[in-house]
């Protein structure tokens, strides 16, 4: 452990705002994961740009977390700092049509938002759990609608600590995929194109969805959701259930029987069992169809 390392992270954002071998099982959705060396949480832009400066002269890794939905962290955790924009970046603000909001922001409690402001085409997020960062990151995407079709710009930070705004074409938003990764960038926020609406039927159609996911999606367990991406001509679920593997479990990690789409942790899954069932499923889907899986949860750490 570097004492000039944490000396600089206190410096910077406080030493209520830095933890050491924090679990990262506290920080994602599947509960699973070992601990991060330095886990910070900096307040504003020009807290997370010290920080990211500061990791990169040290030459010291870096991980951005949100809400933690999508990733499975290994059992030895993560060497280096985790930054969760999250709680603190959570910001908005809504001009129209226009919806303004920091990188943090939990996607239920914006979709509430624009609801009450009247305004529609954000219904199939609002009932995704997790941040509006991973979500452009991502190019999250339900129910028939993705990221891509309501981004206008996004605000964004390179690892040298400069600020970049690019449009929604800039982003080359597809499937689960768009350029932040590719070009080493950090979400810090996005604006939001959307329609006036009437609120009584945005309200009916978000309680749609969130009774379509209620029904077909194991929300009772800790799981990073949808696990696999869909492959092209067929549903990942629906292969893994054809080829018998509905309950298919590695220690406490299952496939659930609700949706084959899903790895769920029923009591003490470690990411060692996530990953054998994964491997196994894929396999076993590619002996039987020869269609190759793609996992769509992220893999960090060690």
């Amino acid at each position: 452990m570097s004492q000039n390392l944490l000396n600089e992270l206190y410096r910077i954002v406080g030493e209520d705002n830095v933890k050491l071998d924090e679990p990262m099982s506290k920080h994602t959705t599947f509960r699973i994961g070992g601990p991060a060396s330095y886990f910070v949480t900096p307040m504003d832009t020009e807290e997370l740009s010290q920080v990211v400066v500061l990791c990169k002269a040290e030459r010291v890794p870096f991980f951005l977390l949100g809400h933690g939905s999508n990733i499975l962290v290994s059992d030895k955790g993560i060497g280096g700092v985790v930054i969760q924009l999250y709680k603190n970046y959570a910001k908005f603000s809504i001009e129209g049509n226009l919806v303004k909001a920091e990188a943090g922001i939990m996607l239920n409690k914006l979709g509430q938002e624009i609801r009450d402001a009247g305004l529609t085409g954000f219904e199939f997020a609002a009932g995704i759990p997790g941040t509006l960062g991973g979500a452009v990151m991502m190019n999250a995407g339900a129910y028939g609608g993705e990221m891509k079709d309501i981004v206008e710009s996004v605000s964004l930070m390179d690892y040298d600590g400069n600020l970049i705004k690019k449009s929604g074409e800039e982003m080359d938003f597809s499937y689960r995929h768009s350029i932040v990764e590719d070009e080493e960038l950090i979400v810090l926020g996005a604006t939001l194109k959307l329609n006036p609406g009437n609120i009584e039927d945005i309200t009916a159609k978000m309680q749609e969805l969130a009774l379509a996911r209620k029904t077909k999606q194991p929300l009772e367990f800790p799981s990073a959701g949808s696990t696999f991406k869909r492959p092209e001509g067929y549903f990942a679920g629906k292969l893994i259930m054809d080829s018998g593997l509905a309950g298919y479990r590695v220690g406490d990690a299952e496939v659930s029987e609700k949706h084959c789409g899903f790895v769920i942790n029923k009591g003490h899954a470690s990411a060692k069992d996530v990953m054998t069932l994964i491997d196994d499923v894929r396999n076993t889907v590619y002996d039987k169809f020869k269609v190759e899986l793609s996992p769509e949860v992220r893999f960090v750490g060690e």
